[in-house]
């Protein structure tokens, strides 16, 4: 079973030996939402199907959203059925891919752990290294699958609300880690929410600084060695991760998992959520110079 990572070379082997795997292609474009489910009709893995983060792995008008901000987190029980829909069964391997760094598939990952399934990889260096490890990719829309049998099991990732992280704020039990760039987490620049800055306290590790040159993630060892010069002194056991709205924050956190520290907890919400929240405090940092 894969449960952070698996190569382009092990799927390979995994569907040569006609293991039942169940593949989805996250692919997608914040700026442009069409873009994904195009990318993925032009070349995908044969059998994959396409998860859209807006449609599957988000649930901006029902009345039993999980989370706030930006891109709400459907109810467990909705997101079993929309698993169940896109045909997954229980203990089935599950291998999440996108074209965007993990930023997109690392959501459907953690989102399965929460829903307690912990057979789900993601596909290092993505679409690219398939390919470029000669894997087979055909053109045409999404297959329809067999409904699926999954079933929500205890929830496997934590999570942490608007009002748990201000009443902890300040306290060494909370490390906040703000995934977003650099010129957003000091607030000079705010693209997509009404208020620019971070929340008090925070540190920032852009997501992007977990993937090295070749497009896969770093290796461990350099992955825990980096985190460690993040947190100094703090506990590892005590972050949460955040984001715009709880989507780039995931590969900070599949990076830690990868590094030996566990499984750390999400705000999903995130600043989205946290800037729109009457009565929060928000911060900005002045560049050095």
């Amino acid at each position: 079973m894969y449960t952070t990572l698996i190569s382009a070379a092990q799927l390979r082997q995994l569907l040569d030996d006609r293991q039942p795997a169940l593949m989805m292609d996250c692919s997608f474009d914040l700026m442009n939402p069409a873009a994904g489910r195009q990318q993925f009709e032009a070349a995908h893995i044969p059998g994959a199907v396409h998860v859209d983060l807006d449609e599957h792995l988000s649930d901006k008008t029902g009345p039993d959203r999980a989370s706030g901000g930006r891109h709400p987190l459907p109810s467990r029980e909705t997101f079993a059925r929309r698993l169940q829909a896109l045909g997954l069964n229980p203990g089935q391997q599950v291998v999440a891919m996108d074209r965007q760094g993990a930023n997109y598939c690392g959501r459907l990952w953690w989102m399965l752990k929460w829903c307690g399934h912990e057979a789900v990889a993601v596909l290092d260096g993505g679409m690219a290294a398939w390919e470029a490890a000669g894997g087979a990719v055909i053109e045409g829309a999404s297959p329809s699958l067999p409904a699926g049998r999954f079933e929500l099991q205890p929830a496997r990732a934590e999570t942490l609300a608007a009002p748990d992280i201000a009443r902890r704020l300040g306290q060494p039990d909370l490390t906040l880690v703000d995934a977003r760039a650099a010129a957003r987490f000091r607030g000079e620049v705010e693209p997509l929410d009404p208020v620019a800055g971070h929340i008090p306290g925070a540190l920032n590790r852009p997501f992007t600084e977990n993937i090295g040159p070749d497009g896969r993630f770093k290796p461990a060892t350099e992955l825990r060695a980096e985190f460690e010069r993040l947190l100094g002194s703090r506990d590892p056991a005590a972050v949460v991760h955040h984001c715009g709205s709880g989507v780039s924050a995931i590969p900070n956190l599949l990076a830690m998992e990868i590094a030996g520290f566990g499984r750390t907890a999400l705000f999903p919400g995130s600043w989205s959520e946290w800037c729109n929240t009457p009565g929060l405090p928000c911060a900005r940092s002045q560049v050095p110079g």
